[in-house]
C-alpha cells in the first residue's frame, strides 16, 4: 500500500484565485465554486465561472465523497509508485487528485472514495482521496 507521505509532493503555486481554497484546506475543508448566476458547481479554483463567465462565485464546502472516474498508477521512473486520477465529487465536478491509502492494484473505476488531506513538502494540506 502506498501513501502520498512516502513521496515528496510539490507545494502548490498560490495565487489570488486559489488562496481561499488552500486556506480552507488548512481547516480540513474542500471547497468548490458555485456560480450565483447559473447555479453550476465548478472546480479548479477560479474567480470566473467556466459555464457562464460570471464573476459572482461562492465557495461552498464539498461533501468530500465521490467516485473514481479514471486513474493511472505511475510505476516506472519514479522513486515510489503512486496513483493519480480524476474523482467525480457528489457535487458533479471532477478533480484531478492523488488516490492514496490503498493497494493500487485493487483500484477500480467507479470505486467510492472519501476525502483525506496529506501535506505537501511545505506543509500545505492537499486534498486527496482514499477508498470509502
Amino acid at each position: 500500500m502506498t501513501t502520498a507521505q512516502e513521496r515528496i509532493i510539490q507545494a502548490p503555486a498560490l495565487n489570488p484565485e486559489n488562496e481561499r481554497f488552500f486556506e480552507a484546506c488548512k481547516e480540513g475543508k474542500l471547497l468548490v465554486g458555485k456560480c450565483k448566476d447559473c447555479n453550476e458547481f465548478h472546480f479548479y479554483p477560479r474567480t470566473i465561472c467556466p459555464h457562464c463567465n460570471s464573476d459572482q462565485i461562492d465557495w461552498v464546502p464539498a461533501k468530500g465523497t465521490g467516485v473514481i472516474y479514471t486513474f493511472s498508477t505511475m510505476r516506472r521512473g519514479v522513486p515510489v509508485p503512486y496513483t493519480i486520477g480524476y474523482v467525480t465529487l457528489d457535487e458533479g465536478v471532477s478533480m484531478m487528485t492523488n488516490i492514496v491509502d490503498c493497494d493500487a492494484d485493487a483500484i477500480k473505476l467507479g470505486d467510492k472514495v472519501k476525502l483525506v488531506f496529506q501535506n505537501a513538502e511545505d506543509g500545505t494540506p492537499l486534498p486527496m482521496f482514499a477508498p470509502a
